[in-house]
């Protein structure tokens, strides 16, 4: 096929977003799929190598308020009316939900191409992180606009699938989510790395990776770690990633580790490194490191919802909370890192699921949804 993706965040930006549409994009391409993709510009960023064949168009942008790192595309219709009508695509595919998303979302309907769009984030739920919660039936009237004119809006799991079609999405289609198991790898953990962080041979070391953001529930991943050193005095709490909190959390925390951003094989192992991984967020849509923490033999520590749901079992992969229970995930946590034994059987055993996680499936999935899309979904 020939299939069009629009996104506004894409590597080298780490986010769950961006990674997902990369890993979409590079499977597609590997199965010989002919793709074009639609990007803002990275300004003071080197140009990726793309696999073949990849048509590359980059567009005008700008940066997001409190997240410089990240952008949003601007509306770019007639150009991309001009480059569907040169080379019809067979599909499009649109991740996200902003401008330049909007217009490509038009750009195929005026043209009768089948459009399919991505839920892959709950603005919705950040308007109330942000303190603007009677702004979240706005956002979400708005997305739902947006999703409801395409043929499919794409899900990771049924329980996204049926919370969107309660609030009036329509045509939400699932496709499962799968993790590079060759990248995120027990074996890459790193004993000289975990001397780095101040970790003893055999002390803890917590993990938490993602944005460093307001929308995170970071709060609660701190209560937790607290909880964890009135046992444990010298675990090390390690934060891998960067946000308009992590300023704000070094001042507050002197003793803990903040790594950065970290990419590639240096992501990883940190993750492998790692003894424990706290995830206290309520606002994903998925959250891919659950899977990436399975694979790098880390148990987890989650809320009963999104990947954990649908992967992590508790009590055999790590802990799940109740969604809202904050007093049951530190009491979980607490309990995960007091017992080594448990988390060695953990770790193993979430490796061992991951590895059932395929990629290579999850792009042909893709595909085969993107061929069934309708023409012309009612707006």
């Amino acid at each position: 096929m020939r299939i069009a993706v629009i996104t506004e965040t894409y590597p080298p930006e780490v986010n769950g977003v961006a990674l997902t549409v990369h890993g979409l994009v590079a499977g597609m391409a590997a199965d010989g799929h002919e793709l074009m993709l639609v990007r803002p510009r990275q300004p003071g960023v080197s140009a990726l190598p793309l696999p073949q064949p990849i048509d590359e168009l980059l567009v005008a942008g700008a940066g997001l308020p409190k997240y410089p790192g990240l952008r949003f595309g601007f509306p770019a219709g007639a150009l991309l009316h001009r480059r569907f009508s040169a080379r019809r695509p067979d599909a499009v595919y649109v991740a996200t939900e902003g401008p330049l998303g909007w217009s490509a979302v038009r750009a195929a309907r005026r043209l009768g191409i089948p459009v399919a769009t991505g839920f892959h984030t709950r603005f919705d739920a950040y308007a109330g992180a942000y303190g603007l919660g009677l702004l979240e039936p706005v956002v979400r009237h708005w997305l739902r606009r947006l999703h409801n004119a395409s043929g499919a809006t794409v899900v990771p799991t049924e329980e996204l699938r049926a919370w969107l079609e309660r609030r009036g999405f329509r045509r939400v289609r699932v496709v499962a989510r799968a993790v590079d198991t060759a990248l995120f790898d027990p074996a890459r953990r790193d004993a000289a790395l975990r001397a780095r962080w101040g970790v003893a041979r055999d002390g803890l070391a917590v993990i938490y990776l993602g944005r460093i953001a307001a929308e995170k529930n970071l709060g609660l991943a701190i209560d937790a770690f607290r909880q964890i050193q009135l046992c444990q005095p010298a675990s090390r709490f390690v934060w891998v990633g960067d946000g308009p909190e992590a300023g704000r959390l070094r001042r507050e925390h002197p003793d803990f580790v903040f790594a950065g951003l970290r990419l590639g094989e240096d992501l990883a192992a940190h993750f492998a490194s790692a003894d424990l991984f706290l995830f206290p967020s309520l606002t994903e849509t998925f959250g891919n490191v659950t899977l990436e923490a399975m694979a790098s033999g880390v148990p987890t520590v989650a809320f009963d919802y999104g990947a954990a749901r649908q992967h992590l079992r508790d009590r055999e992969h790590g802990r799940l909370a109740a969604p809202g229970d904050a007093s049951g995930f530190i009491d979980a946590a607490a309990a995960v890192a007091g017992n080594a034994a448990a988390r060695r059987e953990m770790g193993i055993a979430a490796r061992r699921t991951a590895l059932s996680l395929r990629p290579d499936k999850v792009a042909r999935d893709f595909v085969g949804m993107l061929a069934d899309l309708p023409v012309g979904a009612a707006a």
